[in-house]
């Protein structure tokens, strides 16, 4: 099964830029949209459904903002829509569908780059998140956690890391509590694969950062530690141009 996350920021601008033109060329089987900044009733689903795919939506309140999608080809056997935490919940962050193998939970992490009470924010809904998903992976079954993280987690995720150790998305803090996330039991399942520098998930739009290929690896598919022996391979996407995301793809054998 080839999985992908993907934090188009803005479906409807993905979708003008091309992206309905890439579904159409089979890129997986299910796809994990971030950031879609949009309900399903303003999109022209018409297409997505004639590829074959089934589609579940989770917006924010808030028009045009964060929010949620997964595209499967697969029809999940239960889909459960956010994480019970209200400011979460409301701003369309989790999203998860459960398959035959596995359960796939599509997150699109909060940003801390606006100011402090984002920041703080962030904290709070990373130890929330995390003591979900040990319940989850305790009650469930084998968890693959996909999403834009807005975590670069090592020195080799990140163009430069002298000059962003103050920067949110690379603080300590953050790459602290993604260190707890691997201990306790989950895999990279790109970096299992793919040790080398130089790998990139998001560019800046600002002094052609993409061209250079300066940017931050903060799109993740990882997974529980008993799938780690069926992830096939990984890989990111640079040249699929929708964003100033790109497409990450794990492929599993299950």
């Amino acid at each position: 099964m080839r999985i992908i996350t993907y934090n188009v920021n803005g479906i409807r601008s993905a979708i003008n830029k091309g992206f309905l033109e890439w579904l159409a060329g089979d890129p997986a089987d299910v796809i994990c949209l971030q950031e879609v900044k949009a309900c399903e009733s303003d999109v022209d689903c018409g297409p997505i459904n004639g590829l074959g795919y089934h589609h579940f939506w989770f917006p924010a309140q808030k028009k045009g903002y964060s929010g949620v999608a997964i595209l499967s080809k697969e029809k999940p056997e239960a889909v459960h829509y956010g994480d019970g935490r209200t400011q979460s919940d409301e701003e369309g962050r989790v999203l998860r569908a459960d398959f035959k193998h596995f359960s796939l939970i599509n997150a699109y992490f909060p940003s801390g780059t606006t100011g402090e009470v984002r920041q703080a924010y962030k904290y709070q809904w990373l130890e929330e998140f995390m003591e979900q998903l040990l319940q989850l992976r305790n009650a469930a079954k084998p968890l693959i956690i996909c999403g834009d993280y807005n975590i670069a987690h090592r020195e080799i995720d990140i163009h430069n890391p002298v000059s962003n150790k103050k920067s949110s998305g690379f603080l300590p803090e953050e790459r602290a509590w993604l260190d707890r996330f691997f201990e306790a039991g989950f895999v990279d399942t790109f970096r299992q694969h793919n040790p080398e520098p130089h790998q990139y998930s998001w560019w800046s739009y600002r002094a052609g950062a993409r061209k250079n290929n300066k940017g931050w690896r903060i799109d993740y598919i990882n997974a529980c530690q008993s799938l780690q022996e069926k992830i096939h391979s990984a890989a990111i996407l640079p040249d699929v141009v929708h964003s100033d995301h790109c497409p990450v793809l794990t492929r599993f054998n299950f």
